[in-house]
Order: C-alpha cells, then structure tokens, then sequence
C-alpha cells in the first residue's frame, strides 16, 4: 500500500474486511441460521404466490436496507422479470412526520401498518438491536392483523425476538457488521424468490 494515509489505515481497513468477511462466514456454517433464511425465503414465496405483499421497515441505516431490498423486490435482482409488490414504510416524509408530530414516533411504521397491511402479507422489521420501540410496536399490530412477521436483527434478538414469528439474528454485536449481514442476506432470499418464481426447475441450480 502506498500514500500518506497507508501506514495509518492498512491494518484498519484489513481488520474491518477480515471482522466482515468472519461474520459471514460463521452465518454460512450454522445449520440453525441457514435454516432461518430458507424459511423466510419460503414465506415470501408463499406470500407472492397467494397475492400478497412484503413490507419493510427499520430506522437510520436499517430504513436504508428497508428501502435497499424493497427495490430490488419491486425492481429486479438478477432476472428481467415482473415485478414484485413490496413497500418501504420508511420513504413517506410526510407520514412519518404527521404520525410522529401528532402522535408518537413510536408509532410511526405500526399507523401505515394498520392502513396498508393485510392478512397474509409479511412484514420484515429491520433493528439492530431488536429493541427499537416503533419496530416493535409495528410487530404487536401486525400480530393482530394476521400478518406474517419476520425480524432481521443482531446477535441477542432484543425484545424483538419475543415477538417475531420468525427472526434472523446476525451473530455479532457490532452495528456495521449486523448490517453488512443485513443485506448480504436480503441479497440472497431476493435471489431464491426471484428463482422460485421465475426460472424453471432446471435454470435454479447455481
């Protein structure tokens, strides 16, 4: 490496490649966790098959991964194919504000759940920590309604664990490297949906 800034950064930026590269790594080698994505893969299948819609939520770089999966379900990932119907509930400034200002921010995702969300739809709730109040809250409604929920968060689960029916818990405690493990996961259940539902038998091999 070379420039005024190599001495000072090389082993940091190494460290943090080599913390990214182990935490996937430990993802890939449990059965248990593996089990986890293929399971919300399938209900999102499933979900899409009867008619329904994805819906996502989360706050600060989680909204950013809400909104990031949201687009590759409604634009494409891999295949040129149609769309599919999926909302990022972290996108309207003006609900946002209107719910929060007259309100509670707790409730901010949990109000548009109650507007947009039928039974059979599956939510995902982004949270690092899986205690983000508004998350949860938005879990307990969507509870009630019949909604499929799906928790995408880190290590110990949070509060939100309790409450999701099912729940991706990235095995670190670090924020950066939950949310690396965030959307390289997002990544690959929008690869086996769009498999699913749009290759044949034979192209889904990888």
């Amino acid at each position: 490496m070379e420039g005024k800034w190599a001495m000072r950064y090389d082993n940091l930026i190494i460290k943090r490649l080599k913390e990214s590269g182990d935490m996937k790594n430990k993802i890939a080698e449990d059965p248990e966790l593996l089990g986890v994505i293929i399971k919300i893969a399938e209900i999102i299948i499933e979900a899409y098959r009867n008619g329904k819609k994805v819906i996502l939520f989360g706050n600060g770089g989680s909204a950013a991964d809400a909104q990031h999966i949201t687009a590759e379900l409604v634009g494409k990932y891999y295949l040129d194919r149609d769309p599919l119907p999926a909302v990022a509930l972290t996108t309207n400034t003006s609900s946002l504000t209107a719910i929060g200002n007259d309100y509670s921010f707790d409730i901010v995702f949990a109000r548009q759940l109650k507007a947009l969300g039928q039974k059979g739809d599956v939510i995902i709730g982004i949270s690092t920590s899986g205690n983000s109040e508004n998350v949860i809250q938005a879990f307990k409604v969507a509870r009630e309604m019949g909604l499929i929920t799906v928790g995408f968060t880190g290590k110990s689960g949070g509060k939100l664990r309790s409450v999701a029916d099912h729940c991706l818990c990235i095995p670190s405690d670090d924020t950066p490297r939950i949310q690396e493990g965030h959307i390289t996961i997002g990544h690959i259940i929008c690869e086996i949906v769009e498999r699913e539902l749009f290759c044949s038998g034979a192209s889904k091999d990888a």
